[in-house]
């Protein structure tokens, strides 16, 4: 059996109401389902970015979940990429009990090693606040969570640029404009 990968798709459409629904209607249709998903404008003026990711075995299911996407009227361009081809950042928010982290010292060295920031501190809770790749993100709940002081956690969806030196869907509205 062929190992999952996690695959980053970045679509970038118009802004207008319901294509958000349209574009995870590709992957309920497929049964794929969606890791995380963040949506803001882009660099573009008018143009939305959706950052999804999903895990498939299949490279050809996400490459026809991209075409399927791209068939959209108001979707501009849709790519698929590995982790090795994009910058990627997530944020991650831990809320701890504020006299657990005062009565065990460890804590706050496991908060520095993982060189995450207390951004709020009051008698009943700390928040914590970290910016990194998922697996880090991931790793630091687990580490906190084995003192017991976890009082909420969220991760937020991922977000991404390619390592080229501009958007992929720059450079197809550059030639669209020329051929058309």
């Amino acid at each position: 059996m062929e190992e999952r990968k996690l695959y980053t798709l970045l679509v970038y459409s118009e802004n207008v109401a319901g294509i958000l629904n349209q574009v995870t209607a590709v992957f309920t249709r497929r049964q794929v389902n969606i890791e995380s998903l963040n949506v803001s404008a882009s660099s573009i003026p008018g143009v939305h970015k959706y950052t999804i990711t999903a895990w498939s075995s299949d490279e050809d299911q996400i490459v026809k979940i991209v075409r399927q996407i791209e068939k959209k009227i108001d979707v501009v361009k849709a790519n698929f990429f590995t982790d090795e081809q994009l910058f990627i950042r997530e944020s991650g928010l831990y809320k701890l009990s504020t006299p657990m982290v005062l009565e065990n010292p460890e804590i706050s060295r496991t908060i520095r090693r993982f060189q995450a920031s207390m951004i709020e501190v009051n008698p009943t809770y700390t928040i914590v606040q970290m910016h990194g790749v998922t697996e880090d993100i991931i790793s630091l709940f687990r580490a906190l969570d084995t003192f017991g002081c976890v009082l909420q956690y969220t991760r937020s969806g991922r977000i991404a640029v390619t390592r080229g030196m501009q958007e992929q869907v720059s450079e197809f509205l550059e030639s669209r404009q020329e051929n058309g």
